[in-house]
């Protein structure tokens, strides 16, 4: 599943390639997922290309080895103009220089050849996520408030009243009339968005292509809301847009919820899709209706989780992380872990999202804390703690951790952290300053789940890490892949330019194993070697 592929709809890209069977095909299934594409054979080409469309490309993408002007120098010449514009390169090399000097002149990502169109799509969803499509709250056409503005506000509040609107079978009416008339209707449908729930008490959001949102800002009752959002369902119905002298009828659903912060809009996706299904124009979200996920489970794991963090259930248990060469135990990965009263061992999937919505998660980052100092201070090993952007983004949690640290300066060079390799990153003055902050206690930093098919080059480049983890899903089979192979050969010997450490994890058996090895991976970690293991079986 490719993740924020609906940022795609409303972007145009330039992209340049000489394979002409390569590029029809590329392009072609390219302008299924964009809005406006511009072709180009070779560098050349493609920069006059942006040189003439500069305002209206979000997004580049080229092959590297072209004639007359290969895509390395076309791309010095576009960040000479723009230097924040994403770009993605495609290239049947893995030879490290190429990639060395890509990074330097700012390409945020590659896809190897024969090219991946999923890993394709991702690289760009997940670069554009990155630069935000150049304004980071604002929507472009509408100039309302994007989805990042909308989950900005809503994690501001404890309770949130949501609706969801989405214009019915849009793209419908994108095929009959052009996208051009398309624009201009959900301009003018955001004029009536606007004249109808007024600003003082309502705030209306462009969540993508033709969904919009509005937040209730006063303490009307989910009831009068409904009736409200209702009324202008009917308003729509009843007045025809008219737009280059066309006239255009639409209709729209609604899906409304109260809930806490982000949990509000995530229940409004939920209920506007069943709704549809059952072609409702408008309906609440009610547990009645059973569209959360196993209701009663997390019911039970609430309950669990309280009286776990009293009777002391929830513990890390430690995977050893071994020297590649020598197999000899370097570092242990802290992985939490509940055991329930009749000694029954859950992982952190069973309970991990849960404590996070129910704000339990600080406590959860105290027992790996306490647990790894544990065994620091009385076995007089190292550990490492998986972090994630969304705590280092929660202060909270990062104080908490600063202050430990500081009550423990004896033990902390012991100490080390996995970021999280994500998308989700948007502000990385505040990983830099994580990093800078327990790096002066003696703590290592990584980066974990590094890779998967595309990079993030951007991370080695400006965050100063000591090691990455590099992702498990490049490790499990790379005995039986070759493309595998290149991706970890190639991202090994970068983070080697870099004086930057490398982990395996996912080694679950000696092929994989002598596979990483010889690959000069200097770490590894898996059940090839050993589960995770409790404290007492640590000697």
């Amino acid at each position: 599943m490719i993740d924020n592929i609906d940022i795609l709809k409303n972007v145009t890209i330039l992209y340049a390639e000489d394979e002409a069977d390569l590029r029809d095909v590329t392009s072609s299934i390219l302008k299924s997922f964009t809005k406006n594409q511009y072709i180009a054979t070779n560098g050349k080409e493609a920069y006059e290309l942006f040189l003439e469309h500069e305002d209206d490309i979000d997004l580049i993408i080229t092959d590297i080895n072209m004639p007359i002007l290969n895509g390395l120098d076309f791309i010095k010449k576009v960040k000479d103009i723009n230097l924040n514009i994403p770009v993605i390169v495609t290239t049947a090399f893995s030879n490290k220089e190429y990639l060395l000097e890509a990074i330097d002149i700012g390409v945020d990502k590659y896809v190897l050849k024969p090219i991946d169109i999923t890993k394709l799509l991702q690289a760009m969803s997940q670069s554009l996520v990155y630069h935000e499509l150049k304004d980071l709250y604002t929507d472009k056409l509408t100039k309302l408030s994007n989805r990042n503005k909308l989950k900005k506000d809503l994690e501001k509040n404890e309770s949130d009243l949501v609706a969801l609107i989405d214009i019915d079978e849009f793209a419908t009416i994108n095929d009959l009339f052009g996208e051009g008339i398309g624009d201009k209707i959900l301009f003018e449908f955001t004029i009536k968005l606007k004249d109808f729930f007024p600003k003082n008490a309502y705030s209306i959001y462009r969540i993508e292509s033709d969904k919009f949102a509005v937040l209730s800002n006063k303490n009307s009752s989910t009831e009068d809301f409904y009736n409200f959002c209702k009324a202008f369902i009917d308003k729509i119905e009843l007045e025809s847009f008219y737009v280059d002298e066309n006239e255009i009828d639409i209709n729209i659903t609604i899906g409304i919820a109260k809930s806490k912060g982000l949990l509000a809009y995530k229940y409004s996706q939920r209920i506007i899709s069943y709704a549809r299904k059952r072609f409702q124009k408008i309906m609440i979200y009610d547990d009645s209706y059973k569209i959360q996920q196993s209701f009663e489970e997390n019911i039970k794991w609430i309950k669990q989780l309280k009286q776990g963090f009293k009777d002391n259930l929830l513990q890390a248990f430690f995977q050893p992380i071994v020297d590649t060469q020598t197999q000899e135990i370097i570092k242990y990965e802290a992985l939490i872990r509940y055991i329930s009263p009749e000694g029954v061992e859950f992982g952190p999937y069973s309970f991990l999202q849960i404590a996070k919505k129910t704000k339990m998660y600080p406590n959860i980052v105290q027992v790996i804390l306490d647990d790894a100092l544990k065994l620091i201070k009385n076995k007089q090993k190292r550990v490492s703690i998986n972090i994630s952007y969304d705590d280092l983004s929660n202060e909270k949690t990062t104080n908490y951790i600063y202050n430990y640290l500081e009550s423990h300066k004896e033990f902390t060079k012991y100490l080390e952290f996995e970021i999280l390799e994500s998308e989700e990153i948007s502000d990385f003055d505040l990983v830099e300053r994580f990093i800078t902050t327990v790096s002066s206690y003696g703590c290592l930093v990584g980066i974990d789940d590094f890779g998967a098919g595309y990079s993030n080059f951007h991370l080695l480049s400006r965050l100063n890490v000591d090691f990455i983890k590099i992702d498990g899903s490049l490790i499990k089979d790379i005995h039986n892949s070759k493309d595998l192979e290149i991706i970890v050969k190639t991202i090994s010997n970068i983070a080697k330019e870099f004086h930057i450490k490398t982990v395996a994890e996912f080694v679950s058996n000696e092929e994989i194993y002598h596979k990483i090895k010889n690959l000069n991976i200097d770490l590894a970690q898996g059940f090839y070697f050993s589960k995770p293991l409790s404290y007492n079986d640590i000697i």
